[in-house]
């Protein structure tokens, strides 16, 4: 009987239904209603008031929004530009990443069990400190004064400081180091569950290591690159922190723009219409990705 009356059960109120609906109603609070709300605002206009936007209907109950933010986003070559220098950042930040970090997760995939604890440790340890004095570390080691310039002083390469602080330089060196983790993790997740006796029989079969990697290694490792590459591009192209503190004064980010026209213009509808496009331009690679894992599914 109690068979019976579990099998006649609506499907959401079943454990499994719990269970299941339970990462959905995190969307739905966390992200659908915020997503929404912001939406919303992006079709108000703005106004002196609060909050400080204008009602979508009227006292008529008459529809009063309009596409007006999202079409002077791009009109205006201001904002074109900020969104293809904030692509163009986190596409170089996420290459350097990859070049940097699969060196790393390939020995760390490679290496004995205790060697390989210690450096999963080592990769970890940035994340028990805060995200921004990591930033200002990195601000007073790349300083005139600071401990670069120093070394570089004392070993006779340079007669000057050089100035790295407030230049595209700084903004790479801040954005791969700081999102550097979010790469080497999941590479290394995807390396450490690969078939190693795949790339012994590659080898002795007379194929050359590097081009046993090459056709075996890295193939097999690509769905670690997608996702180590989602983990550093998103965060990075909206990144307002790193540009603000170590980047040059005319560096052009959406994140940045979106603080300004928020806080500092107070234009919450045209700041909203920013928002928006900018989590459109982001959902597109987890599109992708999704699209590339259902392809990888089929064919396997």
């Amino acid at each position: 009987m109690a068979a019976v009356s579990e099998g006649r059960r609506p499907f959401w109120l079943s454990g499994r239904g719990v269970v299941t609906g339970i990462p959905y109603l995190w969307l739905f609070v966390f992200f659908l209603v915020p997503f929404a709300i912001v939406f919303r605002i992006s079709l108000s206009e703005p106004m002196i008031a609060q909050p400080p936007y204008s009602p979508l209907f009227g006292a008529d109950g008459g529809y009063q929004g309009s596409f007006f933010n999202y079409e002077l986003l791009f009109d205006d070559a201001l904002y074109r530009a900020g969104y293809l220098n904030s692509l163009w950042v986190a596409g170089c930040a996420t290459l350097v990443t990859l070049l940097i970090g699969y060196p790393m997760a390939y020995a760390i995939a490679r290496a004995g069990a205790l060697a390989r604890n210690l450096l999963l440790m080592a990769v970890m340890l940035p994340f028990w400190s805060s995200f921004l004095l990591r930033v200002y570390a990195l601000k007073t080691l790349m300083a005139d004064t600071g401990l670069v310039n120093a070394l570089l002083l004392s070993l006779g390469v340079i007669d000057s400081p050089i100035r790295m602080l407030q230049t595209d330089f700084a903004l790479y060196v801040g954005i791969s180091y700081t999102y550097l983790p979010f790469m080497i993790l999941p590479l290394y997740a995807t390396l450490e569950r690969l078939d190693w006796s795949l790339v012994e029989a590659a080898e002795d079969l007379g194929c050359r290591p590097w081009k046993a990697f090459l056709l075996i290694t890295l193939p097999l490792s690509i769905p670690g690159i997608i996702a180590g590459a989602m983990l550093v591009f998103i965060p990075a192209t909206g990144e307002f922190v790193i540009p603000n503190l170590l980047g040059a004064s005319d560096t052009l980010m959406v994140g940045r723009m979106l603080w300004d026209t928020f806080f500092n213009e107070r234009d919450w509808t045209l700041a909203s219409a920013l928002a928006v496009v900018l989590l459109l331009f982001l959902v597109l690679p987890i599109m992708l990705f999704q699209v590339v894992q259902q392809r990888r599914g089929a064919t396997s």
